[in-house]
């Protein structure tokens, strides 16, 4: 299955343009979100280095912020780059566990291959077990509580999209394979 990012551009602009005044928007070297401002009339999801799992990422991340942290850069989170400690590494995970439940839900709605994110390449990650276990969990979680508002509906379109199972069949999360 060929995963186009203008289709998930496209995807999600269909789902959210005109009720959030959000788009999905290839960016650069590094993912961020704007607001809209006085220069860009709409709020920007910038996805990293026209990278399809970086849409999804950076998408999963769109979804977990509240009303309020949509009005921040970056949705006010702090960003600590590569080179984290193990210590440092934990912190940081505490706060990805709901975006890559996020995106690993997501992805399989397109039919496509999720990898849980450590983002810390020139740092020590230290065991990453424990954080796919909870990832998995999450998921777990949103399968059986159901999905945010949003979630759903992109969850929604990427199946239809992609002509995939519609439900989050949990025999498809396979922590040993992220």
């Amino acid at each position: 299955m060929e995963h186009k990012l203008e289709d998930i551009i496209a995807i999600f602009n269909q789902c959210f343009e005109e009720e959030y005044n959000t788009r999905l928007v290839k960016g650069g070297d590094e993912p961020i979100y704007l607001p809209a401002n006085d220069e860009v009339p709409y709020n920007a999801i910038y996805f990293a280095r026209g990278f399809y799992s970086s849409a999804l990422h950076e998408i999963a991340h769109w979804l977990v912020a509240g009303k309020e942290r949509r009005k921040l850069e970056d949705f006010g989170y702090w960003y600590e780059p590569d080179g984290r400690s193990e210590e440092r590494q934990r912190d940081f995970e505490k706060v990805e566990v709901k975006p890559q439940a996020l995106e690993w839900i997501l992805a399989t709605a397109a039919g496509f291959r999720y990898f849980a994110s450590a983002d810390n390449l020139n740092g020590n990650p230290g065991d990453t077990q424990p954080f796919k276990q909870a990832v998995y969990e999450q998921v777990k979680i949103y399968a059986e509580k159901g999905l945010p508002k949003r979630a759903e509906t992109l969850r929604k379109a990427l199946v239809a999209f992609y002509s995939t199972e519609d439900d989050i069949n949990l025999a498809k999360f396979d922590v040993t394979c992220i």
